[in-house]
């Protein structure tokens, strides 16, 4: 695969004329919602680190339908998850503060009575050769998608507020993150979806922890590209922690925050541009 020479202009749009058009709480089991799916039409979501190592299955509404515990594995950091036609994938990625060396993506069947044993795929950076604690790392990673043979990484910059960009194979294993470009996105990025069949890419993001957005990146794909127009929408619910979304069509999205001061529970939004 060919590096992307990744060159991007920023547009901020603050009209607000996008709105939430729908608003659910979530149970206080999951209240530190980070990933985001849809499977045979039910929403897949899961807890931030330290909670059990489980998919919670909601319907339309946001209840808990079913819960699918992930045997033999830990939630150290899942941070996304993202799917395929056959597997899905955690990201066991989250590294606040640069200092984790057991990264890695969670591969399960997305058959929900499939019980093999999850594979795991391990990585690391092999930019990052200082494992001790920073303040503003650059290794962090909460958005994960899937493009064809694929796994896609969008970092949380917290230093420069860009996002490399790094793939990795879907297949079980230990390998080296390959950087393929990045995009400067001028925040720090929480979450990611993809619409391969109108590579629409999706990103939620937020500057200082106040205020979270949505970032619109048409036409993205793993092939060369010359550049990259971004549009970007701030999210109006006020101080909260975004951290998943999912596409509906391109300008209507699912998002989920976390349970925050500025909330009762956890939320799952529906926002259209």
């Amino acid at each position: 695969m060919k590096k992307i020479v990744l060159l991007t202009l920023l547009i901020f749009n603050f009209s607000f004329s996008q709105k939430i058009i729908k608003d659910i709480n979530l149970s206080k089991l999951i209240d530190e919602t980070s990933g985001l799916e849809i499977v045979d039409g039910q929403f897949i979501t899961h807890n931030d680190s330290g909670g059990d190592p489980k998919l919670y299955y909601l319907d339309k509404n946001g209840k808990i339908v079913k819960e699918r515990k992930i045997e033999g594995v830990k939630n150290h950091d899942w941070e996304d998850l993202t799917k395929d036609d056959k597997f899905i994938y955690v990201a066991d990625m989250g590294n606040n503060y640069d200092t984790r060396k057991n990264l890695s993506i969670i591969k399960i069947p997305i058959d929900f009575n499939n019980y093999l044993k999850p594979e795991i795929i391990e990585f690391d950076y092999p930019e990052q050769d200082d494992f001790r604690y920073k303040q503003l790392s650059q290794f962090d990673a909460e958005a994960l998608i899937s493009i064809d043979d694929f796994l896609v990484i969008f970092t949380k910059n917290r230093k420069t507020k860009k996002t490399d960009i790094y793939t990795l194979p879907k297949l079980a294993g230990s390998y080296n993150a390959k950087k393929i470009g990045s995009l400067d996105t001028n925040s720090i990025i929480t979450g990611g979806d993809y619409d391969q069949k109108n590579e629409l890419l999706i990103l939620t993001s937020t500057i200082s922890f106040d205020e979270y957005y949505i970032l619109k990146i048409e036409n993205f794909s793993l092939k060369n590209k010359k550049d990259y127009k971004i549009e970007m929408y701030e999210i109006p619910i006020g101080k909260t922690q975004v951290e998943a979304v999912k596409i509906i069509d391109s300008n209507t999205f699912w998002i989920t925050s976390e349970d925050e001061k500025s909330s009762s529970t956890a939320r799952l939004m529906k926002i259209k541009l």
